[in-house]
């Protein structure tokens, strides 16, 4: 199981690798924050890849890259500036940041195999985590109706080329297992009251991500540290 403590700028890469990790991944969410931006793409592109090429080139190991939903960008674009910047892995969400919901999934699987493609023609295999964001509220799906969602939008990601289905915002057992056993491919999971790193091991999650959630608990300390000055 691969486990990928998110990071934020160099800093934060380098003690990840330090610390023993085989792979750098950011995470747009605590990127978007650090340079003063909402996340879900309200940071321009241009200073989100460069926050990322900073991290590429601040560690000796492959760097994955939080790219949320490609930008509107074309996928051989797309491509093209993350082999700039260094990285070798992307994660590619669902969700339609322009107009809500989330994007049609036919749609956003042909676009993910495009991506592939162009990966393939550059000669590089771009690691491509496929972000399903039926279990956020913005879908507007509810219940065990996002399970089958879920399911559905990862099998067509996977036979686009996608090496990896990442349905965040899943918080129960049971519907982590019912989507590792029913997708054909690897799944990305997430630590949580019911999950912690052995129960998700158990479910046969192969890889583990936890978004912003170090970087929150680094500002935590910090707020806490400099209001203590004032007391």
């Amino acid at each position: 199981m691969l486990v990928l403590p998110n990071a934020w700028d160099a800093t934060s890469a380098q003690i990840v690798v330090e610390a023993g990790f085989p792979v750098v991944a950011t995470a747009s969410n605590a990127v978007a924050a650090m340079l003063g931006y909402p996340d879900g793409e309200g940071a321009p592109w241009q200073e989100m890849f460069a926050a990322a090429g900073r991290i590429a080139r601040a560690v000796p190991v492959p760097v994955t890259v939080d790219a949320e939903a490609g930008y509107g960008m074309q996928p051989r674009e797309l491509v093209d500036r993350l082999l700039e910047i260094g990285a070798v892995g992307c994660n590619l969400e669902d969700t339609d940041h322009r107009t809500g919901g989330l994007v049609e999934a036919g749609a956003h699987a042909r676009w993910l195999a495009a991506v592939r493609a162009a990966a393939d023609d550059a000669g590089v295999p771009i690691v491509v985590n496929a972000r399903v964001d039926a279990f956020l509220p913005p879908s507007g799906i509810t219940g065990p109706d996002r399970v089958a969602e879920a399911v559905r939008r990862g099998r067509l990601y996977l036979e686009a080329g996608a090496d990896c289905i990442y349905p965040i915002g899943v918080h129960r057992r049971d519907d982590l297992a019912a989507l590792v056993a029913e997708l054909p491919g690897p799944v990305n999971g997430n630590t949580g009251d019911e999950l912690d790193l052995a129960a998700l091991r158990e479910l046969g999650v192969a890889r583990v991500s936890y978004g912003p959630r170090f970087y929150y608990a680094a500002m935590a300390g910090l707020r806490s540290s400099v209001r203590g000055l004032l007391s």
